[in-house]
C-alpha cells in the first residue's frame, strides 16, 4: 500500500530544495492562461468554484507549476497550512478555543458535513505531514543512502516545502521487520567503499516525530506532539501488508490486558521488529516512537502546559498510526508522572482495517483514543482485510453476527476504527477517468479532494490548493490542464558533473543520528525493559 485539505502556495514553493535549482525568484506569480488570454487565480475567490473550473467546461485554467512568487515567512506558514487564516477560518482565536473539538472530543459531530473550514486545514496540515515522509525518502536504488531520509531533522520541512509549518522535527524513525529479507537492491553493499556501505540491508526511514514551536503552540491552543508514518515502498513493507493473520496484540509486546484483542500480524511485526546488529534499528519503531512521545510529554507537562498526541499516516502509514495510538494509551505514553494526560487523535489516509471488533472496543471505549479516517470511495485499500476469508466488507454484515463470528473464531473478522470521512474523486473536475487504482490511493489526490470537498451532495468547491500537486508522483489530473504526471524529481536525477567531467551520483553530507541516550530510561518508565 502507499498514498483528504488546503494550500495556497503554488508548485514552487513547495518543491524539495533539490528540485529545480536553476529557477529563481521574480517577485512575479504567473498563471496558466484560458484560451481567450484570461488569467485564471484560485486564490482571488477561496471556497468558490470558478465558472471554467465547472465539469463540462471545456477549459480548466490552473496555476502554473513554474510559478515563481517572493513571499514573507508568516505569510508563507498560513499559507503552507493552507487557505490564508482569515479567508478559511483558521484564525488564532478559532483554534485556540476549539482545539479538543477539532481532535475528536466529540467525535466530529456536526464538523463533517458540512465540513468545518477549521477542521479542513487541520486534516490538510496533517496529511501533508504523512506526504512529507514519502517526500523525504531515498529510494533511489543507485543511491548509496538508499533507504534513509534525504534531509536532516533541523531543515526537514524546508527541505520538503513545509516551511513555515511551526513544528520542529525531534527524531526520525526507522523500521524494520523479524522477517529476514533483504529490503533494498544490493547494488550499493557490493562497492569496497566504506561509503557505500553506510546504510542497513533491513532498516529504513517510515516516519517521524515532531513538536509545535512555541508560536505555534500559541495559535493551535496546546502543545501538539506529532508523529507521522508513510506508506509502503519497500519489500519488508509489501510483506507486512499482504500477512493478514490476526494475532493478540500481547504477542508483540503491547501489555493489552485482554487476549481476545487482536491486529494484523503483519502491521505489528514491522511496528515492532527490531535488529539488534543494526544501529538504527537496534529499537523498533515501536520503540524509538514510544520513548520520544514520552520525553516530550513529560517535558511539557513539567512546563504547565496542555499537550496532545496527534498520529497520522497514509495507508500503511495509517495502519501504524492506529497501532501506535493504540500503543501509546496502553502503555501511558502519553501520562506524565504527575498524572496530567495528553488526548490520543488519529488522521488517518486511506488506511486498510488493523484489528477486530475487540481491538475496536479496547481502542475506542476502553483507551477512549479517537481516530477520523479520511478515504476515496473508488480505493479498495480501506476495504481490506475483510471478514469470512478477508472478502465481505463489515458494513454489509450485522454488528452482533460480526462479533459472535470474532468471539467464536468462526471467521477472521476485522473492523475500521473511528469516524469516517468519504470522498470521491469523479466529483472533482480536475481529475480525469481512468482505470489505475493507484490513482484513486494516492495521497496528493486525497489531499486536492478534501480541499474541494463541502459537503455530502454539495459542489466541488478548491479552497485554494494548488491541483498540480495532484500529479507530483501520478497521472491523475485532465490532460487539458498541461500538468506533466509524476514531474516531482531531482535535476538529472541527482547526477552532478565532477571536477574531473564525469557525471556522478554525489556524496552527501550525513548525520548519524543516533539512538537518544535517555531512550531505555523513558523505555523503562513505560515498562517496556527491564531497569
Amino acid at each position: 500500500m502507499a498514498t483528504t485539505i488546503s494550500n495556497l502556495l503554488p508548485v514552487d514553493l513547495r518543491r524539495p530544495a533539490l528540485l529545480f535549482q536553476h529557477q529563481h525568484s521574480t517577485g512575479q506569480r504567473r498563471w496558466l492562461s484560458t484560451p481567450n488570454g484570461a488569467a485564471s487565480t484560485l486564490r482571488s475567490r477561496p471556497c468558490e468554484l470558478p465558472q471554467q473550473h465547472r465539469r463540462g467546461s471545456r477549459h480548466h485554467a490552473l496555476p502554473s507549476a513554474s510559478t515563481t512568487t517572493t513571499t514573507s515567512s508568516s505569510v508563507v506558514g498560513d499559507m503552507e497550512r493552507g487557505s490564508l487564516a482569515e479567508q478559511s477560518g483558521r484564525s488564532d482565536g478559532q483554534l485556540t478555543a476549539r482545539w479538543q473539538e477539532l481532535h475528536g472530543s466529540k467525535n466530529w459531530e456536526g464538523l463533517l458535513d458540512p465540513i468545518d473550514t477549521v477542521l479542513r486545514g487541520e486534516l490538510i496540515r496533517y496529511g501533508e505531514f504523512a506526504q512529507a515522509c514519502y517526500d523525504g525518502f531515498d529510494y533511489d536504488r543507485f543511491s548509496r543512502y538508499c533507504g534513509t531520509c534525504r534531509y536532516p531533522p533541523a531543515t526537514f520541512f524546508r527541505d520538503v516545502g513545509l516551511d513555515g509549518v511551526g513544528y520542529e522535527v525531534t527524531r526520525y524513525l526507522y523500521a524494520t521487520s523479524n522477517a529476514r529479507l533483504p529490503n533494498f537492491t544490493d547494488y550499493k553493499h557490493k562497492s569496497d567503499d566504506p561509503d557505500a556501505r553506510l546504510w542497513s540491508e533491513t532498516a529504513s526511514f517510515i516516519g517521524f516525530v515532531a513538536v509545535s514551536s512555541d508560536e505555534e503552540t500559541a495559535r493551535i491552543g496546546r502543545r501538539d506532539v506529532a508523529v507521522a508514518w508513510r506508506g509502503t515502498v519497500t519489500r519488508l513493507e509489501w510483506l507486512a501488508d499482504l500477512t493478514a493473520i490476526p494475532k493478540p496484540v500481547s504477542q508483540f509486546g503491547i501489555p493489552c490486558p485482554d487476549p481476545a484483542v487482536k491486529v494484523e500480524s503483519g502491521f505489528a511485526e514491522l511496528y515492532t521488529g527490531k535488529d539488534t546488529g543494526c544501529r538504527w534499528c537496534r529499537y523498533s519503531a515501536r520503540e524509538q516512537a514510544l520513548a520520544e512521545v514520552r520525553r516530550l510529554v513529560e517535558l511539557y507537562h513539567a512546563r504547565g502546559e496542555e499537550v496532545s498526541v496527534t498520529v497520522t499516516g497514509h495507508s500503511l502509514g495509517s495502519a501504524l498510526a492506529m497501532l501506535s495510538a493504540f500503543d501509546v494509551a496502553e502503555t501511558g505514553a502519553n501520562v506524565s508522572t504527575d498524572g496530567k494526560k495528553a488526548p490520543v487523535c488519529v488522521f488517518s489516509y486511506s488506511g486498510p482495517r488493523v484489528g477486530n471488533t475487540r481491538f475496536k472496543d479496547r481502542f475506542e471505549r476502553d483507551l477512549g483514543v479517537k481516530a477520523l479516517r479520511i478515504i476515496n470511495v473508488h480505493d479498495k485499500v480501506p476495504t481490506v482485510p475483510g471478514v469470512f476469508f478477508y472478502m465481505l466488507d463489515e458494513k454489509f454484515i450485522p454488528e452482533p453476527i460480526l462479533r459472535a463470528a470474532d468471539a467464536l473464531g468462526l471467521a477472521v473478522v476485522y473492523e475500521h476504527l473511528g469516524v469516517e470521512l468519504a470522498l470521491d474523486h469523479k466529483v472533482s473536475p480536475f481529475l480525469k477517468d481512468t482505470l489505475n487504482p493507484g490513482c484513486y490511493h494516492n495521497l496528493e489526490a486525497h489531499l486536492h479532494l478534501l480541499d474541494g470537498y463541502q459537503g455530502r451532495a454539495q459542489p466541488f468547491q478548491l479552497c485554494g490548493r494548488d491541483p498540480a500537486l495532484v500529479n507530483k508522483a501520478a497521472d491523475f489530473l485532465r490532460d487539458d490542464h498541461m500538468v506533466p504526471p509524476e514531474w516531482r524529481q531531482d535535476e538529472n536525477k541527482g547526477m552532478v558533473r565532477a571536477e574531473d567531467g564525469r557525471w556522478v551520483l554525489p556524496k552527501r553530507h550525513r548525520e548519524v543520528h543516533q539512538h537518544p541516550e535517555d531512550i531505555e530510561q523513558h523505555l523503562q518508565q513505560l515498562g517496556l525493559i527491564a531497569n
